[in-house]
């Protein structure tokens, strides 16, 4: 990986580990957030989008409704399912688990679907992942009752999984279909609003109450989440998929971090370690 492309997944673990940081903050926000988040990007993110446009034009329509359409569908479910874990567990719990087991999962779909062969390294690197994953995820200083750990670690997983689906799809989209990035992101925004537009019309209360009480990390999620995926798609127009995707879980340790020092979240030690291992994990990932 070159140094441009590695300088922008190294930002990118940055931002991305920072929204979901205030978002954990608004865990109750369930749904509403989750479509407010989505608008306030849209809107965010327009005058570039619009420059886009003006500068390059529009895809052909079925091109680029055939990759937001598949894309939206599999962002939005990250979004709930991700939304839904910081609910019932720790945030160092959920998203270590959630990032740490995507890469693993895309490189069984790349094996599976696209011909890959990742060779020793890359199976030791899998290891690595799945151990640090059971570091992370081991009973320790989790004071909340164990249904609520299982529940966290099962939204966890299924997190992971709608993270391989969407990273796989997603440099297709910009690679093979040549979707730009930021118009592709902003379409991709527009999308779930518009999925999404029946269930906001319906609790218009609901959404008004999270808006007044959450509005600060509302915009700020609405910021850094773009920004943190434009950065992922951007570099893998310079770099492969199978370099990008593991490298961007140094977030990993960002997260655990944050949850220890800003949310009070136990048993640091142990989380910590695990997201060490996690990366050295996602490393040997990218090596392969």
């Amino acid at each position: 990986m070159g140094p441009t492309a590695l300088l922008l997944v190294v930002v990118a673990a940055a931002a991305h580990a920072g929204w979901n940081y205030f978002a954990k903050r608004v865990a109750s926000g369930g749904a509403a957030f989750v479509w407010l988040t989505a608008a306030c990007s849209t809107v965010l993110y327009l005058p570039l989008a619009a420059l886009v446009v003006l500068r390059a034009g529009l895809p052909p329509l079925h091109v680029g409704l055939l990759g937001v359409v598949v894309s939206a569908a599999l962002h939005l479910a990250y979004f709930v399912l991700l939304q839904r874990g910081y609910a019932v567990g720790d945030m160092s719990v959920v998203y270590p688990l959630a990032r740490g087991t995507g890469p693993l999962l895309a490189l069984l779909i790349a094996v599976l679907l696209l011909d890959e062969r990742p060779g020793v390294t890359g199976v030791a690197g899998g290891l690595l992942v799945v151990l640090g994953v059971l570091v992370i995820t081991s009973g320790g200083g989790d004071t909340r009752p164990r249904a609520g750990q299982l529940a966290g670690i099962g939204f966890g997983l299924l997190t992971g999984g709608m993270i391989a689906l969407y990273t796989v799809w997603d440099a297709y989209a910009v690679t093979a279909l040549a979707l730009s990035p930021l118009l592709f992101d902003w379409a991709n925004q527009l999308a779930r609003v518009v999925l999404f537009a029946p269930y906001a019309w319906g609790r218009r209360d609901r959404i008004a109450g999270v808006w007044a009480k959450n509005r600060r990390e509302v915009v700020l999620v609405g910021l850094l989440s773009p920004l943190a995926y434009l950065l992922v798609l951007f570099a893998m127009r310079l770099a492969p998929v199978s370099l990008v995707a593991p490298a961007r879980e140094l977030s990993i340790v960002l997260a655990a971090l944050l949850g220890w020092w800003l949310l009070r979240e136990g048993d640091p030690g142990r989380r910590i370690a695990g997201s060490a291992v996690v990366v050295s994990g996602v490393v040997l990932l990218g090596i392969a």
